[in-house]
This record gives structure tokens, sequence and C-alpha cells, in this order.
């Protein structure tokens, strides 16, 4: 009998229920049905790990600022990104604040339960749409991520790559019908996820303890999920330039971009010789291998758009990547030159 069939569906689903209610971690979102609480973390985790949000208080912080629809629809957006900084691609900060402004204008507050009105929601996509109705809503709605892509190719045996229009279709598609054989969705969907996270890993899974590794199909489980394409860095150099006065910092804001509305040490302009360096500094982002380079302010201060100065009681909360404020941090304790990795 194949694993699609629905007794077998049912099956699996039954066992990775089981196993998650004994052994599934405790997160602050897991105690809730509150859906705003839950679309939080969703676009929080996107492309950020859990230890980050948790450990760092970013989930915390977050709700206890913005609790509900609300209170983020109302906000400016200075002290959104600020209560967003260090998180990284802060274009999830604005859409999650748009997102509030619709559920307040066209749902009263109130999310909706329906999967299709909430697919309509800006920022929204499959995956997080499936995420909330099945968290907040127990609706049979399937999510697929990396993980549960993953744990799905495997227990299928399947070299599809997961990446090609026809893997995707069919990891939406078996998500599905396993979602739709559980008897708690929310658990089920939960299960999956923590599977791939904790078991069904990167490289060689750990198949001695899987709850479901009697419906595994897999082979060779560490040859799977087969991909068709590697993402390439692109090395990039940024030159900034560090201005300060006995009132305050130079900075400049940014437009443009995915960091718009937030503020960062002033762009050097091309040309001329370089002033001295004060700090070297390397971080990623996205596709790119980024060197900062930070150095003192040229003789004649150059006139560079956004420019202005910050006063150093305000720089705080002044919204700054993350990036720029470890810069800023050492370049003002007087560290000097080294490599921030």
């Amino acid at each position: 009998m194949p694993l699609s069939s629905p007794i077998h569906s049912a099956a699996l689903a039954k066992a990775l229920e089981a196993w998650f209610a004994e052994c599934g971690k405790d997160y602050p979102w897991r105690r809730t049905r509150d859906a705003y609480a839950i679309l939080v973390s969703e676009v929080m985790l996107q492309q950020t790990q859990i230890s980050t949000v948790l450990d760092r208080g970013y989930y915390t912080k977050w709700m206890e600022l913005f609790p509900d629809f609300g209170t983020l629809a109302a906000a400016s957006e200075e002290a959104v990104l600020q209560a967003w900084e260090g998180l990284g691609y802060y274009r999830r900060a604005r859409n999650l604040q748009q997102l509030a402004r619709v559920v307040m204008e066209r749902h009263g507050g109130v999310l909706p339960a329906d999967p299709a009105l909430i697919l309509e929601l800006p920022g929204i996509g499959p995956y997080t749409a499936g995420a909330l109705s099945s968290f907040a809503f127990g609706l049979p709605e399937p999510i697929v991520d990396g993980n549960v892509s993953r744990v799905l190719a495997r227990l299928f045996h399947d070299a599809t790559p997961i990446d090609s229009r026809e893997g995707i279709v069919t990891q939406w598609s078996r998500a599905r019908e396993l979602v739709v054989a559980a008897s708690d969705p929310a658990a089920f969907n939960s299960a999956l996820m923590e599977l791939g996270q904790t078991i069904c890993r990167t490289g060689q899974p750990d198949c001695e303890s899987c709850p479901v590794r009697r419906f595994c199909q897999a082979v060779d489980p560490a040859s799977l999920p087969v991909k068709t394409s590697r993402t390439v860095l692109t090395d990039v150099t940024e030159r900034v330039f560090f201005r300060s006065t006995i009132e305050g910092v130079m900075l400049q804001q940014e437009t443009g971009n995915r960091r718009t509305g937030l503020w960062k040490l002033p762009a050097l302009p091309e040309g001329g010789e370089l002033p001295p360096v004060l700090l070297k500094s390397k971080y990623g982002i996205t596709r790119y291998r980024v060197t900062l380079w930070v150095h003192a302010a040229p003789e004649e201060v150059p006139e560079v758009e956004g420019m202005r100065l910050i006063r150093y009681e305000d720089l705080f909360q002044t919204p700054m990547p993350s990036p720029y404020r470890r810069a800023l941090d050492a370049v003002m304790k007087g560290q000097g030159e080294f490599v921030l990795e």
C-alpha cells in the first residue's frame, strides 16, 4: 500500500502527533490560539533562527510594545523599525504593520478565519496562510518550508528537485494529503516542522530516533532533498565615515532599498584619497558577503544626502541595521582597527 493512501497517511499523522505530544518543544506561540501572536512569531521566524527570536527577547519585547493589531497599526514606523532592530530583513516589519492596518480597516481588528482571505493580506504567502489557518484556527491547511520539504522528500524517496516547479507542486500536494488525515492539524504541522529541525535534519538524519521511520522509503536519506541551484555569494565593499561633535554623531537615513527609513554611518564618496581606517567589519546579508570599512571623517566633511546630526541621547532610539550599530558602538568605544565577523 503506497504511503499516500488514506490509511497510511492517517497512521503517519497519528504517529507524528503522538511524538509531538511527548517531545514537542515549548514556545510562547504554541501556548496560544491568538492569531496575532502566532502571526508575529511566523514573520519573525522567516529567515531567522528560533534561538535569536526567543533568547534575545525580540518576540517578548515586540508583544509588550505591540500586543495586538490595533497598537501595531497605530505605531510610528520609527518605533516599529527600532523594535525590529537586529532581526534584519526590515521589509518584514513594514509588511507586518501594513497587514495590521488592513486588518483594522477591513476586518475590524480580527484576522479572518478563511484561508483565502488570509492569503489576500499584504505580505502573506502560502506558507504563512497555512500556518495561521492551522495554528490559530485548527484548519487542515498545509505548510511547506525547508524542513518540511526535506522530511517529505525522504519519506517518499523523491529525488525531484524541491525548488523546481514540479517539486514545489508535489510537496504541497503531499503536505495537504497528510494534514487532511491528521486529527489535530496544528499539532501535526508543528510536528512535521520540528521533525525536520531536530531529527530529519540536513545531512545525516537521526533515523534511529525518528517516530515515523517505519513509513520512510528513503534508501539514502542523506542524499535528499535535491536542489537545482546553489546560492552564490557576491563580495561587496561598503565605505562609510565616522564624524562626531560635542553634541552627537552624523548619520545618514537610507532610502530606496530594503533598509528605507533606517540610519547608518554616512557613505564615503568615491574618489580621492581614503581617510584613515577606524574599523573593518564583515557581515552577510541574503546573497552578499559585505566588508564594511569605517573611516575617519575627511578634512572637508562631504555633503551626503539624508545626513544629519543625531544627538548622543537619541542614538539608542534611532533604528539602525545591526552591522552598523555594532560598528558605531565599537568606534565610539575607541577600540581601534579590528575585524567584527
